[in-house]
């Protein structure tokens, strides 16, 4: 039988397009991180930054998680849980600070800083308001790769986390306004918002982000009468849009801030840190002016505080009097529902993580991602963040330079 005559296109696949095949661009293979969530020991934190589910989730994607016993008791998730997941549990931070990448919320101490190695990254929060010179030298001085996750954008520009926890904030801090008001807590025994026949309750609020919007939104839906002072018209009209309503707005000026502090019941400083700190906008003679038993919320605490009387309190022991106002000044509201915290955390840093692994590694997803580039202040033992190296006087290199000397 004659041999079946070939085809143009059969002959054409075995001579020409098979071989192409080999000169296709191969992907890098998936980076696998060796991940330690130390448990935190700073300012009564309660938080963390995964959840035995995005554990889970990580260690079935090939990665290594070591969890410091009890890090996830202040979020109510066992070393069980965390367990069960794929984490080891180790019992010491020593132990989990041998891995690659620290996750933490709060910045490290000196001391855990000691307990780190040369080469490693940390991601955590930096809360540039309280920073001391000591701190980044020794970052430096180890040559850790640091982000500091308030400073991590996404793709549009939005600050993610710093979102999600002044969401939770925002939310939060009517719930606190109730408790101090209340006669139980030796306030001015009045509900928050107002029924039929009596006022309702004044609340002011310094500034308007984030924070500003979910307080006024908790605080019209209690009915309370709320007003809103903020130095960016466009921040004043966006807010007003968002929540859907009139309300009062009004630029910081001196004399109107002065006079609507005269009869507030509740003060919200939500002013967001411009340059590394807060700008002092209620001074002390303006609180000395202020009702008695009313009551300061200063959000702004851990960037310094807007409040010119505002001192750090902790959960433990939240509040002070000054000239008989109560203040409220605990840094980190978001750990009073830490549960919920940690879950919004997670949300964000676990695609960040597998994102990270599929570029190759952190050092990758720097080069690659100008919205995660945002967040290094140290590289390899060099400052990379101007408004760091202006607050202590220091030498920074521009981390675009860096990048752009490697290629």
């Amino acid at each position: 039988m004659a041999e079946k005559k070939k085809s143009g296109f059969e002959t054409l696949a075995r001579a020409s397009l098979a071989p192409q095949e080999q000169l296709l661009a191969v992907k890098k293979g998936k980076h696998s991180f060796f991940i330690g969530l130390p448990r935190e020991i700073s300012l009564q934190e309660n938080r963390l930054t995964l959840t035995p589910d995005a554990v889970a989730l990580l260690v079935n994607n090939g990665h290594e998680i070591w969890v410091e016993t009890k890090a996830g008791i202040g979020s109510k998730f066992t070393d069980q849980q965390y367990s069960e997941a794929g984490a080891k549990i180790v019992f010491s931070p020593q132990e989990v600070y041998k891995a690659d990448v620290i996750l933490k919320i709060e910045p490290p101490t000196l001391d855990e800083i000691e307990w780190m190695h040369p080469g490693q990254t940390l991601i955590s929060a930096l809360q540039l308001g309280h920073l001391q010179q000591e701190f980044v030298q020794a970052m430096c001085k180890k040559k850790i790769t640091a982000l500091a996750y308030e400073f991590i954008e996404d793709k549009v520009g939005g600050m993610p986390i710093v979102r999600a926890m002044s969401e939770i904030a925002g939310s939060s801090v009517m719930l606190i306004a109730a408790e101090y008001l209340s006669t139980a807590n030796n306030g001015k025994g009045v509900i928050l918002g107002g029924i039929t026949g009596v006022p309702p309750t004044k609340v002011v609020i310094i500034g308007a982000g984030t924070v500003a919007e979910y307080s006024a939104r908790a605080a019209l839906g209690m009915g309370a009468d709320v007003q809103i002072f903020d130095n960016h018209l466009y921040k004043l009209r966006r807010i007003k849009h968002l929540l859907g309503q009139q309300v009062y707005t009004s630029t910081i000026d001196t004399l109107t801030l002065s006079e609507s502090l005269k009869s507030a019941d509740v003060v919200i400083g939500a002013l967001r840190a411009e340059k590394g700190r807060a700008r002092i906008i209620i001074t002390d003679e303006m609180v000395s002016k202020m009702r008695s038993d009313s009551l300061i919320i200063d959000l702004s605490i851990d960037q310094g505080g807007c409040v010119e009387t505002s001192e750090i309190t902790t959960l433990k022991k939240p509040v002070f009097r000054k000239y008989d106002v109560i203040h409220y000044c605990v840094p980190n509201v978001a750990s009073r529902v830490a549960h919920t915290a940690t879950t919004a955390l997670s949300n964000i840093f676990t695609p960040t993580i597998l994102r990270a692994a599929e570029e190759g590694g952190v050092e990758q997803m720097i080069y690659s991602s100008t919205w995660f580039m945002k967040g290094v202040y140290t590289f390899k033992g060099s400052l990379t963040n101007e408004a760091v190296a202006r607050k202590f006087g220091m030498k920074f290199k521009n981390i675009e330079l860096i990048i752009a000397a490697r290629f």
